[in-house]
């Protein structure tokens, strides 16, 4: 009582905000205005002085164009913390500019970030500590496919199952919730990223073209697609590996399909693997519900109508996958008690039940 107490009174002198710690995006949504910052997860650090030169999307258009002194990094691999310092260089200056949406207040703000599921203590303390350094009063740690489920505004508390499949940048979360909790879930390395690579990969293989991850995003955003449908193509520019000169070639949508094939494959299978361990109860209610898709990976051409296909299932892509987790944050931050229960548990909380 005397906490719920000194929580209300605190909130009166703090803001809230709540953060989608992504690999390839970070998001930070303000209480009252919504998503207020969508910036890439990428910060240029100029090695010479130590000074961070930029963040976000200026950061990230200097990846692999930058002089010898000056390194674009992503301080996030996989969707964990891979530089901590750097990863709180990045919150701080994001909170910043999220704080010209908020009213000016005496306290830090409390923070809810959304992490990918199974993550260790190790891992959320690190991404607890680094927020806090940033500037942060509080810090409440939520897993991603949960904030997802929230956002989307699926009945998380009632005894029905809900699954969730999101795809980001470093990693894919599956899970199957119910009255709170997650039933089933699993954690897959392969997202956004892990296509891209894919796709630079294949182009060297078939086409003797060596190319940036950038370029590869590009080419998949343009002609991805998962299953056929209306022919895509469009012309790439790479350094060719055999005369070492620059070369230009003209890519389909098949070329894409064939480099994504084995990692979409497996990500099926995870899939196929999760309801194959669900109880049949769950199982019901996900058949008459149906999967929700969020994260930027549900743009994917065609992988809705894959899926379905595969997993005998209605598939719904979210409205606006890209902002689902950010804005479930937000939503748990509206009535923290009410969704206490699906936090990753501090240490202050552990020592206190103990």
């Amino acid at each position: 009582m005397l906490k719920e107490w000194k929580n209300k009174l605190f909130s009166r002198f703090s803001n809230d905000i709540g953060i989608d710690l992504g690999t390839a995006n970070t998001l930070v949504y303000v209480r009252g205005k919504g998503i207020v910052v969508n910036e890439p997860s990428v910060v240029a650090v100029n090695q010479k002085t130590g000074q961070i030169v930029a963040v976000g999307q200026a950061a990230k258009e200097m990846l692999g164009r930058t002089p010898a002194h000056i390194t674009a990094v992503r301080p996030l691999v996989d969707g964990v913390i891979s530089d901590f310092e750097v990863t709180e260089e990045m919150l701080s200056y994001l909170m910043k500019r999220a704080s010209a949406y908020m009213p000016k207040k005496l306290l830090g703000p409390r923070v809810v970030v959304g992490v990918p599921s199974g993550v260790t203590n190790v891992e959320v303390r690190a991404v607890r500590d680094a927020t806090k350094n940033a500037g942060a009063r509080e810090v409440y740690v939520i897993e991603q496919p949960m904030a997802g489920a929230i956002g989307i505004r699926l009945p998380i508390h009632d005894p029905v199952g809900s699954m969730v499949i999101d795809i980001g940048g470093g990693t894919t979360d599956i899970a199957i919730i119910s009255l709170g909790g997650v039933v089933r879930s699993k954690n897959l390395k392969i997202a956004g990223d892990r296509l891209n690579a894919d796709i630079v990969s294949y182009i060297r293989n078939e086409f003797k073209i060596l190319i940036g991850e950038t370029t590869a995003e590009q080419v998949k955003i343009a002609v991805g697609a998962v299953v056929p449908d209306e022919p895509l193509e469009t012309t790439i520019r790479g350094r060719d590996l055999i005369a070492g000169l620059p070369r230009e070639v003209v890519i389909t949508d098949s070329d894409i399909r064939e480099a994504m094939s084995q990692s979409i494959e497996t990500l099926v299978e995870a899939a196929k693997e999760i309801l194959e361990t669900t109880p049949p109860e769950i199982v019901s209610d996900v058949m008459r519900r149906g999967l929700h898709l969020v994260g930027g990976g549900a743009l994917i051409k065609g992988l809705d109508g894959l899926l379905s296909e595969t997993l005998k299932l209605p598939v719904t892509i979210a409205d606006d996958p890209l902002t689902a987790i950010a804005r479930g944050a937000g939503i748990v931050l509206e009535d923290l008690e009410r969704y206490r229960s699906v936090l990753l548990e501090s240490e202050d909380d552990i020592s206190a039940s103990s």
